[in-house]
């Protein structure tokens, strides 16, 4: 006959697990759906890449995109290619996100936007002691900075046209599975993509009132012209930290991005690591689901076990890449 100690044992886990299970159901926010189609969709680094794979994508569905980048030539080719794949004109705009007057310009050219995608992103891998404080300012103003410019100066439109519609809008912010975890080489990038949970943890708690939705999208090495022009500089040991991870398509990125932003989700993993990653670096951002958060609490002792493992195996290549030398 079992003891009533080991009873015990049992149950207080159990316990637990019926009060959340319980607690989650009554407090669980509203499901969202946020509309795509006949929506005024903006997005920023759209002229290559997951930037314009999401604009192809949101344009098949109806929405009315603009893209907005620094090149025009880029940009008038990609409205073509924009045209070619799904018969809808897209508006170009041109402006350099880490120039908030040039930004703010841009949006009133645009008018009110119901969905603005910050997917703006540059990347020079080094180690910080080698790095020019030059280039690690530059990532910092484009990504984060350019991300603040552009909500900064989206938001009133889309205030307004939440309360006009009512409609939900969503902001989502392209960071990286590098704004998860450090990683060596990426000093500087991952600093500019760190920043960005904390903007949008806060942000979400500013604009839930006004209906707007606020998502993180963490993809991995994602198959576009930069990630070729980048493994080309990367140091030897990024090489060896990153080797294991596989690189996804554009494409499919953009359905999982898309998928997660409809649902107004927070946190939008691209892949298996990146939901990994994201149970473990769950933390107090925010949480839709009740499965989801079911997971991260049942999978978070699981997952730091796992992020050990390859922490340990990450320092261990390190000291063997040393020793050679």
């Amino acid at each position: 006959m079992a003891s009533p100690f080991l009873l015990l044992l049992l149950l207080i886990p159990l316990g637990l697990l019926i009060a959340f299970l319980v607690l989650s159901f009554l407090t669980r926010p509203k499901s969202v759906r946020v509309p795509i189609k006949n929506r005024h969709v903006l997005i920023t680094g759209g002229s290559s890449g997951i930037g314009l794979a999401l604009a192809k994508a949101v344009a098949a569905e109806g929405a009315f995109v603009s893209i907005l980048a620094r090149n025009l030539k880029r940009l008038e080719e990609a409205r073509e290619e924009i045209k070619l794949a799904t018969g809808h004109e897209a508006r170009v705009l041109v402006a350099d996100v880490r120039d908030p007057e040039a930004v703010t310009q841009a949006l009133e050219e645009a008018g009110p936007v119901d969905v603005l995608v910050c997917n703006q992103g540059v990347f020079v891998p080094m180690e910080l002691e080698k790095q020019e404080l030059e280039e690690a300012k530059f990532m910092i103003d484009v990504n984060l900075m350019g991300t603040f410019h552009l909500i900064k100066a989206a938001l009133p439109g889309m205030k307004r046209r939440t309360r006009e519609t009512q409609l939900p809008a969503s902001i989502a912010i392209m960071s990286s599975q590098a704004g998860q975890v450090g990683i060596y080489g990426y000093t500087a990038y991952s600093a500019s993509k760190f920043a960005l949970r904390g903007l949008a943890e806060a942000l979400q708690q500013e604009v839930i009132a006004d209906n707007i939705h606020v998502s993180m999208i963490f993809p991995p090495d994602t198959a576009t012209p930069g990630l070729a022009e980048e493994q080309k500089k990367r140091p030897e040991l990024t090489n060896i930290v990153v080797g294991s991870s596989g690189e996804m398509k554009a494409e499919d990125v953009v359905k999982k991005a898309l998928r997660g932003l409809k649902e107004g989700r927070f946190i939008i993993p691209c892949n298996f690591e990146g939901a990994m990653l994201a149970i473990a670096t769950a933390g107090l951002s925010p949480q839709r689901s009740s499965v989801t958060a079911l997971l991260e609490v049942l999978g978070a002792g699981l997952m730091r076990f796992v992020a050990l493992c390859f922490q340990w195996n990450w320092y261990s290549a390190i000291e063997n890449w040393h020793a050679k030398r």
